[in-house]
């Protein structure tokens, strides 16, 4: 990607960068890839990341509300009845992934 004027991305093909609807952003309708030419999800990042503020997760409390104590047996016996596995990945995947213990 060449950036011709800020806020501007341009590519060989379409226009996939744009201005976002709130200031100081940008938006992309497709895959990004740090350090890959390929990533397989919404953004890929091969390599480390920094964050300097929060990161929200559906799974975060501070999504939630009504959270409440369950009935531990109930939970135990919902437990017998799970599927538990043991796996090794495919050596292109952890290749690909740079996960060193397969």
């Amino acid at each position: 990607f060449q950036a011709s004027n800020p806020g501007q991305f341009e590519n060989d093909s379409d226009v996939l960068w744009q201005r976002g609807p709130v200031p100081e952003t940008i938006v992309y309708h497709g895959r990004v890839g740090i350090n890959t030419d390929a990533p397989d999800e919404a953004l890929v990042v091969c390599g480390n990341a920094k964050v300097m503020g929060r990161v929200m997760h559906p799974s975060d409390s501070r999504a939630k509300q009504n959270i409440r104590e369950v009935d531990t047996n109930e939970q135990l016996r919902r437990i017998t009845q799970m599927r538990l596995v043991e796996y090794d990945y495919k050596p292109e995947f952890a290749s690909v992934m740079g996960i060193k213990n397969t």
